[in-house]
């Protein structure tokens, strides 16, 4: 059985980032009739990854690991990524 686009995402950070964290949701319905969406779905993700690999990286340089780690999933149809990336210490004062 074929994964699900959120499971080859959270496998992927989770490979990547060794987190603490991971939490994959799929917005695609929010969606329908925007830019990127498509029938079936699996297009549009909210992530949440709390990982201590992100310590010491602006937002900018967590949000470019995090595309170049899913570039795959980008080539294959999915559009959009809404990222909250924390250290482990950021998500504890969060």
């Amino acid at each position: 059985m074929a994964l699900s686009r959120a499971d080859r995402i959270r496998t992927a950070l989770e490979t990547a980032f060794a987190p603490a964290q991971v939490v994959v949701e799929d917005d695609s319905a929010k969606h329908a009739g925007h830019a990127g969406a498509r029938p079936g779905g699996e297009t549009h993700y909210s992530v949440v990854v709390v990982s201590p690999a992100f310590a010491g990286q602006s937002r900018v340089a967590r949000s470019r690991a995090v595309h170049a780690v899913l570039d795959v999933e980008f080539q294959g149809g999915l559009h959009a990524l809404a990222l909250r990336l924390l250290t482990p210490e950021e998500a504890a004062r969060a």
